[in-house]
């Protein structure tokens, strides 16, 4: 009798909002050869005495901020879905959640999947667009700690799930609360960036030339360039919407600078919302729909920092759609995923 299983996989949150446990964390995130995808030595050089030490009490005062009475909103959403899921899905499947860094470790949640003798799992790595980074990392730890525990189930990984409607619908209803109530001068889809080198390595066939002539459509060529599937997303949502082209930009956040300079995903979004209100965009409606979440890349830095540059700069009115956590036609978009690639 097959008894299935769904793995659902996010990237990580740290333990607590203590400069311990941030350090913790930014180890073993940036230590991952599909983040920093630099030569061992150097990314141990990297991430061990500069980014870690330095940044580590600074991440941490960040973390204090976006931290509420549940604890980390990632975690918190990440459990509720996994419950909410598993009512969706009946008896017939178990539902798990894990982390790719820190906990539920990756490990111990395929340990009891083993346990339960789930021999067909689905693993829904919890990233709308396909990157090395995040996904690819997420899908090679999974196979790792698989064989690590000689755990062989027929397994189905989703890489991405971006053109899902009821995902795009989500969004979509979470920004017309905004956009049907009240007049702005533009819609920003803010994207977590990644080196301009990871697109390259993963577009096929090399096909991106990353500008917007080769990311106008969606295609075999760049199924998995993360910018092409950016722009795709931001094309399904608006037309959801019923957005004019000229209503809204795609823009990219979240760089890391390091020493090596390496270019990001252009343009950022902290230069060009700083830019608007000189072009007399003073009002603002912003998704971050890389993330499903609430977290630090969307609560803080989209909510709060990228606000503060806003209005300093002489915008007047900023609003974050806020991400989809455990909206019910959220949960109908992964109930669609498990049952479509079974």
């Amino acid at each position: 009798m097959l008894k299935k299983g769904v793995l659902l996989v996010n990237l990580g949150t740290p333990d607590s909002p203590s400069v311990k446990d941030v350090r913790k964390y930014l180890r073993e995130f940036l230590m991952d050869k599909y983040v920093i995808d630099l030569p061992y030595l150097t990314r141990w050089f990297l991430v061990n005495v500069l980014i870690a030490t330095f940044r580590g009490p600074k991440s941490a005062a960040i973390y204090q901020k976006l931290w509420t009475k549940n604890g980390s909103p990632l975690l918190y959403y990440g459990k509720k879905v996994t419950e909410l899921l598993q009512n969706k899905l009946g008896d017939n499947y178990t539902v798990m959640l894990a982390m790719r860094y820190q906990r539920p470790a990756i490990n111990a949640v395929l340990h009891e999947l083993k346990t339960k003798q789930i021999t067909n799992l689905t693993v829904i790595p919890l990233y709308p667009q396909y990157a090395s980074s995040s996904t690819k990392s997420s899908i090679e730890k999974v196979k790792e700690e698989l064989l690590k525990i000689n755990y062989f189930p027929k397994t189905k990984f989703i890489e991405n799930f971006l053109s899902n409607e009821k995902f795009i619908e989500t969004f979509a209803e979470l920004g017309n609360n905004y956009w049907g109530k009240k007049q702005f001068d533009k819609v920003v889809f803010s994207y977590h960036g990644i080196p301009e080198r990871h697109i390259l390595k993963d577009c096929t066939n090399g096909f991106c030339q990353l500008d917007n002539k080769c990311c106008s459509t969606y295609h075999a060529s760049n199924r998995l360039c993360y910018r092409a599937q950016c722009y795709e997303t931001s094309r399904l949502i608006a037309k959801k919407m019923n957005l004019q082209e000229d209503e809204y930009q795609v823009t990219f956040q979240s760089r890391l600078e390091t020493r090596t300079r390496d270019p990001w995903l252009k343009p950022y979004t902290d230069v060009v919302v700083a830019d608007y209100p000189k072009n007399g965009i003073k009002k603002v409606l912003i998704f971050s729909p890389s993330f499903v979440a609430d977290c630090l890349e969307t609560t803080i830095e989209v909510g709060d920092e990228f606000k503060h540059v806003f209005l300093s700069n002489g915008g007047e009115d900023w609003q974050l759609v806020e991400s989809l956590n455990d909206h019910p036609l959220w949960i109908n978009a992964l109930n669609d995923l498990v049952l479509t690639n079974q």
